[in-house]
């Protein structure tokens, strides 16, 4: 059990929060397999603030859908602050501060992993948020650096986050520079941990229950903040679980992915309209069949389709 805050997460894995994929359908079939704590999509505190009607949905809540964290980005302290406050009065029952996205709209103004190279305005950002918030754990996730790959940013953010009464941090083991490409540096995740007395999660490269044993063996982290790993392997959730406990996983028959993909689509569909939930589908079929033969033809075909029930059909009929 790791203690965050008042908070207690029991297993030592969970979902960290991805633009345009953690949405509702995806966080419902998370948890139908195990998943424990899962996250919102990111959230632009200054259009929270604002109380934007783009940004509502993201904060939606529904039963079963809990525990849920929310994670803010953003460069303004008062904004930051006034959106944490909100996120608290809303019910979720953890705040996470974006200090690691390397998208240049989000860097541009200061915000996600330009931070990293601003230890004077993070150090605003986080008082502003702990004078906000007043009973849920505040966490932040963070990249190694901006362009320095030695981790030494990242240690001084880390250091000022703990310093600050944030209960937790995140690695995400690449620069902003690296973006997605390359290796994940583990060894910047170890030298973290060991800095630090709160817990210190890791990041990159977990895309098998063996990779996330590999990582806490050699780093010595906390737990396991799952990115792009999840996406279409929900089953990866119980199966780092069963592995930490020195059991052998269980792998998905196909037949088992195409009968969860088709529960992802149709909950996609429920909760975001068929329009919408269709294009969205699309990507979500490309996730559960990746590597798979013939995946190409599916991703041509379902690029082209315009309705749930085209396709289903398109699923149910791949092999």
């Amino acid at each position: 059990m790791i203690k965050l805050g008042q908070f207690s997460l029991k297993t030592p894995v969970f979902q960290s929060p991805m633009a345009d994929c953690t949405d509702t359908a995806f966080r419902l079939i998370a948890r139908e397999f195990g998943l424990e704590l899962a996250f919102t999509e990111m959230i632009s505190a200054e259009a929270l603030a604002r109380e934007n009607k783009r940004t509502l949905p993201l904060v939606r809540r529904i039963p079963g859908d809990n525990p849920l964290g929310a994670q803010l980005v953003g460069h303004d302290p008062n904004s930051m602050g006034k959106a944490a406050a909100m996120i608290e009065a809303m019910g979720f029952e953890i705040l996470d501060l974006n200090f690691g996205c390397p998208v240049r709209k989000v860097t541009g103004p200061g915000a996600g992993s330009a931070l990293l190279q601003r230890p004077d305005l993070a150090t605003k950002i986080f008082r502003s948020v702990m004078t906000h918030v007043r009973k849920i754990p505040v966490t932040v996730k963070m990249r190694t650096g901006f362009t320095d790959p030695s981790g030494k940013e990242a240690l001084c953010i880390a250091r000022l986050a703990e310093e600050q009464g944030l209960s937790a941090v995140t690695i995400h083991g690449r620069t902003r520079a690296q973006g997605y490409t390359g290796k994940a540096d583990w060894g910047v995740i170890g030298l973290i941990k060991k800095a630090l007395k709160v817990p210190v999660f890791g990041n990159g490269d977990i895309f098998t229950p063996e990779d996330a044993k590999h990582m806490m063996e050699m780093t010595g982290c906390d737990g396991i903040a799952i990115g792009r790993g999840g996406l279409g392997n929900p089953w990866l959730y119980a199966g780092i679980r069963s592995i930490l406990e020195g059991h052998t996983p269980s792998q998905p028959s196909f037949e088992e992915k195409k009968r969860v993909a088709l529960e992802h689509i149709r909950l996609e569909i429920q909760y975001e309209g068929e329009k919408m939930g269709v294009l969205q589908s699309r990507k979500i079929a490309a996730w559960y069949f990746k590597g798979c033969p013939n995946v190409a033809q599916l991703r041509s075909k379902t690029n082209r389709s315009t309705s749930l029930k085209e396709m289903v059909l398109l699923i149910e009929d791949f092999h």
